[in-house]
């Protein structure tokens, strides 16, 4: 009965986090990616941060076996969490809300964000 119990809880578990992470944290690198970026470089840049996702995604892949082995499950899952809360807080602190404004206002938006940090 107690793998039962486990396995229903695993399911359980996985299920959970992606609905989770399909609705919060999943989607903000593609769509910010596609609102921050001029409109006339905006296909190279997504094309690069597509790349850059596709690359830590491989890093994860990969490293994971060794992680395991080298520090437990638990202390896997832990630094995830502690890089997800990390990331989290980066995007509650700087990204902005950008729900109903037309990318016209974003782009002005960044544009002024990037040339008063270059100002400094």
């Amino acid at each position: 009965m107690g793998d039962v119990v486990h396995a229903a809880i695993s399911t359980a578990s996985v299920i959970i986090y992606f609905c989770c992470f399909v609705m919060g944290f999943g989607p903000v690198p593609n769509i910010l990616c596609a609102e921050i970026f001029p409109t006339r470089v905006r296909g190279l840049c997504i094309a690069i941060c597509a790349l850059s996702f596709w690359i830590g995604d491989i890093i994860v892949t990969y490293t994971l076996p060794l992680m395991l082995t080298s520090v437990g499950l638990a202390g896997v899952f832990g630094m995830y969490a502690v890089v997800c809360l990390i990331s989290w807080v980066f995007v509650f602190l700087k990204v902005p809300e950008t729900k109903g404004m037309p990318l016209e206002v974003i782009s002005e938006f960044f544009a002024v964000g990037s040339s008063a940090g270059q100002k400094n």
